[in-house]
């Protein structure tokens, strides 16, 4: 992962349906079967999943946590969550930063964080009180490397000139919402720093909230979906078209139309490690699939042109 000397499998498993589509039994077996299908490498958040009723955020972690004491297992995962968006602990002022680490870890039941990310940039927050903050972190031995998401081009440069300045320690990681339907958010400047920086690029929404899986082809088919506002944006000709390419290759190669979603995105430069979320057990063999499938540049190269057409 970037100039650390993390290595993580070629799908990062994202914990986002922990407590919210996902009950915690139903995780548990999720995140077994992903260890046992090759994975090691969870995405989760301070504030998963504080947007559902009765929710406070911080049931991903909890979840997590949970499963890591009793499988006893904390040294074969690598652990990514976030800090910004938990309602207890918004924002990155320095002192938050500091919390809201120490909370996550206590959840989580660990007394590490493999890759810590700032979720959303907090422009109310000078920069610099931020990157020392991580810093804070990094030096207790609470934080392995550091990552961005959601952030502009200039605010990552910005960070990088900030974190050089001052011997802080520089980002490793970058998670940019990124995929077949939704390529000029990273394709337009975030890639080239990526590019520069050596940054590991983990895309979220790597099938766009599943319309990649192919299961949205039409208005009925959202309804009564928990993502249907989501996937529903890209129901379009153009969007529908992407679906045909994506189903023609997986039929051909004899793999689930999501792995061949997530295979384009590691062709793409410094992408690592798509994030796709699996409500049940049922739904990782085609993501698991992803990590291995590699495209031939004919079938890439066919995905790319045919996406291009899409509204970027």
């Amino acid at each position: 992962m970037g100039a650390s000397e993390i290595e993580v499998s070629g799908l990062c498993l994202g914990g986002n349906t922990f407590g919210w589509t996902s009950d915690r039994e139903t995780s548990f077996e999720v995140l077994d079967a992903y260890l046992a299908g090759g994975g090691n490498f969870v995405d989760t958040a301070d504030s998963y999943s504080a947007w559902v009723q009765g929710n406070s955020g911080g049931e991903s972690e909890t979840i997590i946590g949970q499963w890591l004491a009793a499988r006893g297992n904390r040294d074969e995962v690598v652990l990514a969550t976030k800090v910004s968006q938990h309602p207890d602990f918004k924002g990155l002022a320095g002192a938050n930063v500091v919390a809201a680490a120490e909370a996550s870890l206590r959840r989580l039941g660990t007394e590490h964080i493999d890759l810590y990310y700032a979720h959303f940039d907090d422009e109310q927050t000078p920069l610099e009180e931020t990157v020392e903050a991580f810093e804070t972190l990094v030096a207790a031995g609470k934080v392995r490397a550091i990552g961005l998401s959601n952030y502009t081009t200039e605010r990552i440069r910005q960070w990088f000139e900030i974190a050089r300045a001052t011997g802080a320690s520089l980002p490793v990681a970058l998670q940019p919402h990124y995929n077949l339907v939704h390529r000029g958010d990273y394709e337009t400047g975030k890639s080239a720093i990526a590019q520069e920086e050596g940054l590991a690029v983990m895309p979220y929404f790597a099938l766009a909230s599943g319309f990649l899986s192919g299961k949205y082809r039409r208005r009925e088919d959202l309804e009564g979906a928990a993502r249907a506002g989501m996937a529903g944006k890209h129901l379009s000709k153009s969007g529908l078209k992407v679906l045909e390419t994506v189903e023609e290759i997986a039929q051909r190669l004899e793999v689930g139309m999501p792995a061949v979603a997530l295979a384009w995105l590691r062709t793409r430069p410094q992408v690592l490690a798509p994030i796709a979320s699996a409500r049940t057990t049922e739904q990782l063999p085609a993501l698991l699939a992803g990590a291995q499938l590699e495209l031939s540049p004919q079938d890439a190269q066919a995905l790319t042109a045919v996406s291009q057409e899409m509204e970027h």
